[in-house]
């Protein structure tokens, strides 16, 4: 795939504009007419899903596909904003360019001379000027609050860990959360002693494990959200590898003893190895 040049981005984001216009409208679509705000939150959540997915494939074309997908459900949702003359896709076009240039004076307000900033300077300044509208609008607004709730646990812990380090709240080193970690795990071991099991402390022993490594992650500049997604691969590849290992052997899975399938696990583990 290769990128157009027989139409303009201005042209074709209105004619999707307009397609959508026209599925809410009166002699539209009944199942995008229906649609609330609410009920359109799975469907935001999927679509971008689907992109972080074409992303890790390295796959332009599906990419293009799924950005297609999602930049519809920001215009369904616009669309259906509109339709209550609460705002326009307009207006969000807007409140986000007008954002990008208040947050990015390094760059559209930079004076002659004006020195370069790195990366994390520039992020320290981005949250220095999101504290400065929230004061102005008159919120006093706690450090933690303003991320979402419905972000990804782990990735919501990593976002919590990173708010916090930004006033000093924070680890001196990686080797300190290591450290942490394996305090936690000891924690759940002394909690799987108890008779019997007090599952809600079991439920927060493994919370505070796991927030750890959101922490861990941020600390080494992993996203772990990613880092997990790769694991799972990972995980998924190899046991596929296996289940294909054992079905030409003429067995199934649930016939192996646990030794038999650990075998086969480190049997495909070391296939993986170059020669």
């Amino acid at each position: 795939m290769h990128p157009s040049s027989s139409s303009s981005s201005a042209t074709e984001l209105q004619r999707l504009v307009d397609i959508v216009a026209r599925l809410r409208g009166p002699d539209g679509c009944s199942w995008d007419r229906q649609q609330t705000v609410d009920t359109l939150k799975p469907f935001v959540i999927e679509e971008a899903y689907e992109v972080v997915e074409a992303i890790d494939r390295h796959d332009h074309a599906a990419l293009c596909d799924e950005l297609g997908d999602y930049l519809f459900e920001a215009m369904l949702l616009a669309q259906v904003e509109s339709d209550g003359g609460h705002f326009t896709i307009a207006d969000a076009a807007r409140c986000a360019a007008d954002k990008l240039v208040r947050r990015h004076p390094h760059v559209f307000a930079r004076e002659p001379g004006q020195p370069t900033l790195d990366p994390a300077s520039v992020r320290a300044q981005w949250e220095t000027i999101k504290a400065q509208e929230r004061a102005e609008r008159g919120e006093a607004r706690a450090l933690l609050a303003g991320i979402p709730t419905a972000l990804p646990a782990l990735l919501r812990a990593y976002r919590l860990g990173a708010r916090a380090a930004s006033v000093g709240f924070d680890w001196t080193r990686a080797l300190d959360v290591v450290t942490k970690l394996r305090e936690e795990v000891d924690e759940i071991a002394r909690a799987l002693e108890a008779d019997p099991v007090d599952r809600s402390q079991l439920e927060d022993e493994i919370g505070d494990l796991l927030f750890a490594v959101a922490n861990l992650a941020r600390k080494l500049d992993v996203e772990p959200e990613s880092a997990l997604r790769r694991g799972n691969a990972k995980f998924t590849a190899r046991f596929t590898a296996l289940e294909s290992r054992v079905h030409e052997g003429g067995r199934r899975l649930h016939e192996l003893s646990l030794d038999e399938l650990e075998e086969e696990w480190r049997q495909v583990k070391a296939a993986e190895q170059p020669a």
